[in-house]
């Protein structure tokens, strides 16, 4: 499998950023993506694997009502996972610069209400956090995949924007 993005890890480094990661359908896919790239240890502080819902709220800090009435696939569970890493994730008390998380349904079955391939990417960076929603096709494994990729390009393009 090929590095995930030597360019997005140089861009990170070269600004002094350090990226933390919260998953949950990805299972961990997105921060191995990163730290199989070279120099990744310089810029990322680590990875969550949320999976279990209840995990979100006491690891991640999301809103207990919220994941009580809107279930773990929705957008503002997204932007609190990836709030919430970045300090779950704090260096020597200072916070990840910037917090990055997947949530959503891989399948084989709806969850939460919500049909399979709904997926939110969050993204936070200081006081702007963000959600991305995706709508993805295909087999588990095909979704998966395809919110990692997805959710590096969304974060190369934040970059680039700053």
């Amino acid at each position: 499998m090929p590095p995930a993005d030597t360019g997005l890890i140089a861009l990170l480094a070269e600004r002094g950023l350090t990226v933390a990661v919260a998953e949950s359908l990805t299972g961990g896919l997105l921060v191995a993506e990163f730290i199989g790239t070279p120099g990744a240890s310089a810029v990322v502080t680590g990875g969550v694997v949320a999976y279990n819902t209840a995990i979100k709220h006491s690891v991640l800090g999301v809103d207990a009502d919220l994941l009580r009435e809107h279930g773990a696939v929705h957008p503002e569970v997204a932007r609190q996972m990836a709030t919430g890493v970045r300090l779950a994730l704090a260096v020597d008390g200072r916070p990840a610069d910037i917090g990055i998380s997947t949530t959503g349904v891989a399948g084989p079955a709806p969850q939460d209400g919500q049909p399979v391939g709904t997926v939110f990417v969050g993204i936070a960076m200081g006081d702007d956090v963000r959600s991305y929603p995706l709508e993805l096709s295909g087999d588990r494994a095909t979704i998966r995949k395809a919110v990692v990729s997805e959710s590096l390009v969304l974060l190369r393009e934040l970059m680039r924007r700053e």
